[in-house]
């Protein structure tokens, strides 16, 4: 803390403050510069965001083979059967559904009762619960059970810890639904305070049996017995059943069944909804509108990336708006500072060699043919199947569809379409458009990931990085300089403040030696 001007009652502070303004001048220019490459690089990162999700739209689109060969099915009983269709050859079928699988079911016969015959609830807890002529549950045990799913003959087991101080029937119910290789969905019904197996799988020949371990712990058969389900005992498939269902049709003529109402058959899906009192005929036929879908909106999200990158590229640069320094940014009011910022801003990448070369080469690869040896020769670039560039120059490259030349292509050659995509090969002019411009993408984004690197990457490891730690140390070194500059500024006063202190007092002195 400095105090100046108290024998010259001059202000001091303020005249060192000024003085280091010019001294401030070259520093400020520093941190201008700086700014400057911090908003570069941003920008930059954004463009190489803006590629990434170009590339990865073309990669879960027009680059999948899927997409060119989606299916559509058209059935005249939608409610009655429906299908879908991955790469199915097209084709029509009949199907007539004569029987739905049903999933098997065990209920209870009697209610739940307490030791005093009291019907009781979901909450009751299992020692509350009578067995045996009214005895209750006092230890804990588990419940053992095999069974045997739909369409299958191997049984398997479980065991379900129990215990009767703590779990109530809805909790015991809880763990059996938590096992799902059982497969057995159970509830309490509180309407008729019964309990219900529900196998979750539909078909025949499922089964639910109480398991004898050989031990001869019936807790088991107990725990049913007292749920009410009546001839429980070891080894025994439980009671009350009603068995479930297979579903049974008949295909273009030929009878059969299967376990589930949704099955498949030569690569198309069929879900059976209700029995039908004929034949419902369903046709496997080209997605048409899919895969037009799909290329309109690659064409859209390309169209939409390009224009971005030349909306840098054009944007005008005011170089008479530099950063503000924060001395400026204190004279100005936040909606000027932004103002200003918005122009400062401007023109980052105005004419920028790599993406000036990277849309190029976008460019090129879209309208160069394709003369991969799977590729047909009508097909062998994108005016061929209605997409060209807008004739307006203004538009620096957009695609423009023509929908029915479009159509027209897909519904005659979807395949070809997918190898003018997609066609591999060592030499580029064999390689398919999806294919080169994923390639071009990668190169530009590789380009501007070595100059502006990304949030992974220290300043060390990219161009722009190693530029601004230079002039981080720049700055570094240009403020030691004017700490030094300043407490010289501050010595020369101060030697000025003594010597004119010295002057003060001698004229005081001699004041006083001629009064005297």
């Amino acid at each position: 803390m400095r105090i100046g001007g108290l024998a010259s009652g001059m202000d001091i502070d303020k005249i060192v403050s000024d003085l280091m303004k010019a001294e401030r001048i070259p520093l400020d220019k520093m941190e201008q510069e700086k700014q400057l490459l911090e908003w570069k690089r941003d920008d930059y990162r954004d463009m190489n965001k803006l590629l990434t999700d170009l590339d990865s739209f073309i990669f879960d689109g027009i680059y999948r083979q899927s997409t060119f060969l989606s299916k559509s099915v058209s059935s005249s009983n939608e409610d009655a059967v429906s299908a879908t269709a991955g790469t199915a050859v097209n084709t029509s079928t009949r199907i007539n559904v004569t029987q739905l699988a049903t999933a098997a079911m065990y209920n209870s016969t009697n209610a739940v009762t307490d030791s005093n015959g009291d019907v009781v609830s979901g909450d009751t807890l299992l020692k509350d619960v009578a067995f045996n002529g009214g005895q209750a549950f006092t230890t804990g045990f588990s419940l053992k059970l095999s069974f045997i799913k739909p369409g299958e003959s191997q049984a398997s087991a479980i065991t379900i810890p129990v215990d009767p101080s703590a779990d109530s029937i809805k909790d015991v119910m809880a763990k059996i639904n938590s096992h799902t290789d059982l497969g057995v969905s159970a509830f309490y019904d509180s309407a008729t305070n019964k309990v219900v197996l529900t196998m979750k799988d539909t078909g025949d020949g499922a089964s639910v049996s109480i398991t004898d371990d050989g031990s001869g712990d019936t807790s088991t058969a107990d725990f049913f017995s007292a749920l009410g389900f009546s001839n429980v005992s070891a080894g025994s498939e439980l009671s009350g059943k009603t068995a479930g269902l297979n579903a049974e049709f008949e295909y273009n003529g030929f009878a059969t069944s299967r376990t589930s109402n949704t099955f498949e058959i030569n690569d198309v899906s069929y879900t059976l909804k209700e029995v039908t009192n004929g034949d419902v005929s369903l046709s496997v036929t080209q997605n048409t509108d899919s895969i037009f879908d799909s290329i309109v909106k690659f064409v859209d999200k390309y169209n939409q990336t390009i224009e971005k990158i030349n909306g840098e590229l054009t944007e005008d640069r005011y170089r008479d708006f530099p950063p503000l320094t924060d001395k400026q940014r204190e004279d100005l009011s936040e909606n000027e500072i932004e103002l200003w910022e918005e122009k400062a801003m401007s023109g980052m990448l105005r004419r920028d060699s790599i993406l000036t070369s990277g849309l190029y080469s976008m460019r090129v690869n879209l309208y160069t043919p394709v003369s991969g040896a799977t590729v047909s020769a009508d097909f062998d670039q994108l005016s061929e199947i209605g997409i060209q560039t807008l004739n307006d120059y203004t538009e620096r490259g957009k695609l423009v569809i023509n929908e029915n030349k479009l159509r027209e292509a897909i519904d005659k050659d979807p395949n070809a379409i997918y190898e003018l995509f997609m066609s591999e090969g060592t030499a580029q002019s064999d390689q398919g458009i999806a294919r080169r411009l994923r390639d071009s993408i990668s190169e530009t984004m590789e380009k501007i990931e070595a100059k502006a690197g990304n949030s992974l990457l220290t300043n060390e490891q990219f161009t722009m990085g190693r530029n601004l730690e230079d002039i981080e140390d720049e700055i570094s070194t240009f403020e030691r300089r004017l700490l030094d500059i300043e407490d010289r500024y501050w010595g020369q006063f101060t030697t000025m403040e003594k010597a004119i202190s010295r002057m003060n007092q001698q004229s005081a002195y001699l004041m006083q030696q001629f009064g005297g």
